[in-house]
C-alpha cells in the first residue's frame, strides 16, 4: 500500500494506522477522498469528526462518524460521513456473516481478513469498480461470508452469485502455510484469497452482464466446460502438466477458464499495488550491469497518464526482481515467485483493457442494505 502524510504535520503514515506519532492526531480513512486523514473532533457535535489541517490552515469542513466496527471492536479505521445513514463504513459494510465473536480466536482472524478485504477494496475503488460512496447506506461491489469450521461440516472458500465466503482459518498462519504445502502453492495469502475471488465476482460484471464472452472465450478458454469435473481432474493429476508456465500465471491457472480469469485477474491487482506503493517512495529501477541512463522511473499505475499497459510492465521484470533480492538477502523466500510468460501478460493485458475500456459505472452493483 502506498504511504499517507500526515494532514497536521506531514509524518508518514501507513494505511492501518489509527494515529500519528508524531503529533498525536487520531487518523482515519476517508473512503470519498480515497486518503488517511488526521481527524478532530467537531467542535459541538458530539460523536463527529472532520480533517485536522495543519497549523494556520482552516480545516475540513465535512463531517464524519467513526465506522461502528472502530468505536465497539476497534477493528477498523474507515470513516463514514456523516449524512450516510449506515454505521458501517463502505468496507465494513460488505461483510454479511462474521464468525461467531465470542471466541477469541475469531476475533483475531476476523480482524486480519477486515484488513486484508480493505486494501482490496482501495484497489477496487482506485480502479473505479466499486463506489466510495453508495447511495441510501447500501453497500457496494462483493458480499462476503467469513465463517469457521463447524463439526462435520467445512467451510469451503469461494465465489457464488455475488456472495465470496472465507473460510477464518485462512487467517491463522500455520494453517495456511500448512493448505499451501499440501497443495504445492508457492504463494497463499489472505489478500491474494480476495483478490482471486474478487475475480469471479467481476466476471459475472465485466464479462457476463458486459457482453464479453466471446471476447474472454478467444482469450481464456470455453468457461462452459464442467468447472466440477475440471477441478477434480486437476487434483487427481496431482497438479498441472509440465509446460503450464507459457500460457498462465499460475499452476492452479490451468485448472478451468474460470480459474485462469480470477488467478490473471488477483495478478493485476498485485501488479498495480505494487507498482503504486514502489511509485509512492519514488522507486527508480535499473537491471545490474546496466547503465546509468537505462534508469527506469516506476509509474503509478493510477496516475491519469498510466492508461499504457505497456508503461505498466516495463518496470514490472526489475521491480520483483528487487523485491525477490531484497526477501533473499533477509533469509526469506521469494516474495513474488512467478515468472510471466508472453502468453500470460497478453491475460494480462485482456484484463487491463477491459478495465480502462469499460462504460462508466460498470462494474458498481447495489445491493441490499446491511
Amino acid at each position: 500500500m502506498k504511504t499517507f502524510d500526515c494532514d497536521h504535520c506531514g509524518q508518514p503514515l501507513f494505511f492501518e494506522n489509527v494515529q500519528c506519532l508524531r503529533c498525536g492526531s487520531t487518523l482515519a480513512f476517508l473512503p470519498d477522498r480515497l486518503a488517511l486523514a488526521a481527524i478532530e473532533p467537531v467542535p459541538g457535535n458530539g460523536g463527529l469528526w472532520r480533517r485536522r489541517a495543519a497549523e494556520g490552515r482552516t480545516a475540513g469542513g465535512r463531517s464524519y462518524r467513526l465506522c461502528s466496527n472502530n468505536t465497539e471492536h476497534q477493528a477498523c479505521n474507515f470513516a463514514v460521513p456523516a449524512d450516510d445513514p449506515n454505521p458501517l463504513c463502505v468496507s465494513c459494510r460488505q461483510t454479511r456473516i462474521l464468525p461467531d465473536l465470542s471466541i477469541a480466536q475469531n476475533r483475531d482472524r476476523w480482524y486480519r481478513i477486515e484488513v486484508a478485504k480493505r486494501r482490496l477494496f482501495y484497489t477496487l475503488a482506485k480502479l473505479g469498480l466499486v463506489a466510495v460512496e453508495p447511495l441510501g447506506g447500501q453497500r457496494n461491489g462483493p458480499v462476503f461470508e467469513f465463517l469457521a469450521d463447524q463439526p462435520g461440516q467445512q467451510v469451503l472458500t469461494g465465489h457464488c452469485e455475488g456472495v465470496i465466503t472465507l473460510n477464518v482459518a485462512e487467517a491463522d498462519d500455520a494453517e495456511r502455510v500448512a493448505r499451501r504445502i499440501a497443495l504445492h502453492e508457492p504463494y497463499r495469502t489472505l489478500l491474494g484469497h480476495l483478490r482471486h475471488e474478487s475475480g469471479h465476482y467481476y466476471w459475472d460484471r465485466l464479462i457476463l452482464e458486459g457482453g464479453r464472452t466471446e471476447d474472454f472465450r478467444a482469450m481464456f478458454g470455453d468457461e462452459r466446460a464442467d468447472y466440477g469435473q475440471a477441478l477434480d481432474a486437476y487434483y487427481a493429476a496431482g497438479g498441472a502438466a509440465a509446460g503450464w508456465q507459457e500460457h498462465h500465471v499460475s499452476a492452479y491457472a490451468t485448472s478451468h477458464p474460470w480459474e485462469d480469469w480470477a488467478e490473471t485477474w488477483a495478478h493485476y491487482l498485485h501488479m498495480v499495488d505494487l507498482l503504486e506503493t514502489a511509485s509512492s517512495y519514488n522507486t527508480r529501477l535499473a537491471l545490474p550491469g546496466k547503465a546509468a541512463q537505462d534508469v527506469e522511473e516506476v509509474t503509478n499505475p493510477f496516475d491519469s497518464g498510466a492508461a499504457d499497459f505497456n508503461r505498466l510492465v516495463e518496470p514490472w521484470v526489475p521491480l520483483t526482481l528487487l523485491l525477490n533480492s531484497l526477501n533473499r538477502s533477509l533469509g526469506q523466500d521469494d516474495a513474488y515467485p512467478f515468472a510471466l510468460s508472453g502468453r500470460a501478460l497478453e491475460k494480462l493485458h485482456f484484463v487491463h483493457d477491459l478495465i480502462q475500456s469499460r462504460p462508466a459505472g460498470a462494474g458498481k452493483t447495489q445491493a441490499a442494505p446491511h
